[in-house]
């Protein structure tokens, strides 16, 4: 099996076990409704700990972007596949989004709520503030891509690596998540959210494209912060590029600071 195909079918499980619990606890009639934040951001660890186990030893199973992104940005992966293992993913993502579809067919119609049907395949904000929604999936993904570099420092029993990364995957959902719904991944959002487009949904309503390019943007930010991180404080490397992501960032933050203090200041004298 190619690299490109193990990427491909790594990010295809992922969305199609991801998605379809996210289908499974939203839709009305299903025997999982309502089952809670918890039920999902268990199941997106543990469908990351089942695609790595999957493909793993063929493609190192990136099965997300940012992950391929971040190495490379740090010379961790070659920047001449960058491109075929990022198109893999997006459409692994996008087909595994068409088969959770498939699968719950019957209950689309059952559900009115458009938002919900939305949720299934690409993120929503609980809040919807673009400036805070990209600094939440900035964090989550620096954390992340991180957390992903130092845990290749350390030598576990053979084939427990996958369940670390699936725990890292469900502490990031549980502490990070709330805000936007942890995308953390470019082709997570964008295949489904194509797939939402395209596909003849029952009842559904828009693919909220204005909001589309945060959960793209702030992984890939992300990524490189994450990844400038892991080289300054473990490899002691300095690099201008990592200099200029660091302050790029650090910058937004502290605008966000000010524009809210200045926010609650207006608020106090009004």
């Amino acid at each position: 099996m190619s690299q490109y195909l193990a990427e491909f079918l790594g990010t295809f499980f992922l969305i199609l076990i991801g998605g379809g619990v996210v289908a499974g606890v939203v839709l009305k009639d299903s025997k999982a409704f309502g089952s809670g934040w918890n039920t999902i951001v268990v199941s997106w660890g543990l469908a990351v700990t089942f695609a790595i186990y999957g493909v793993g030893s063929i493609s190192g199973a990136h099965i997300n972007p940012a992950v391929t992104l971040g190495f490379a940005f740090v010379g961790e992966f070659p920047w001449a596949k960058v491109p075929g293992y990022v198109l893999s993913q997006i459409a692994g993502a996008f087909c595994g989004a068409g088969i959770v579809w498939i699968f719950y067919i019957p209950l689309w119609s059952k559900t009115d709520d458009k938002i919900s049907k939305l949720a299934t395949f690409a993120t929503v904000p609980a809040i919807r503030s673009y400036v805070h929604n990209l600094i939440s999936e900035i964090i989550g993904t620096a954390v992340l891509i991180f957390s992903l570099l130092f845990i290749g420092t350390t030598n576990f029993t053979e084939g427990l690596n996958p369940l670390v990364v699936g725990a890292l995957i469900m502490v990031i959902g549980f502490a990070l998540g709330g805000t936007t719904g942890f995308a953390i991944n470019p082709a997570r959002d964008l295949g489904p959210r194509l797939a939402h487009y395209l596909l003849p949904i029952m009842g559904k309503g828009g693919s909220d494209w204005r909001y589309a390019w945060v959960p793209i943007l702030g992984p890939i930010l992300g990524s490189f912060l994450g990844a400038s991180c892991y080289q300054l404080l473990y490899k002691n490397d300095f690099q201008i590029r990592y200099g200029i992501v660091m302050a790029l960032i650090a910058g937004i933050l502290i605008s966000v600071v000010v524009s809210n203090i200045q926010s609650q200041k207006n608020q106090h004298h009004g």
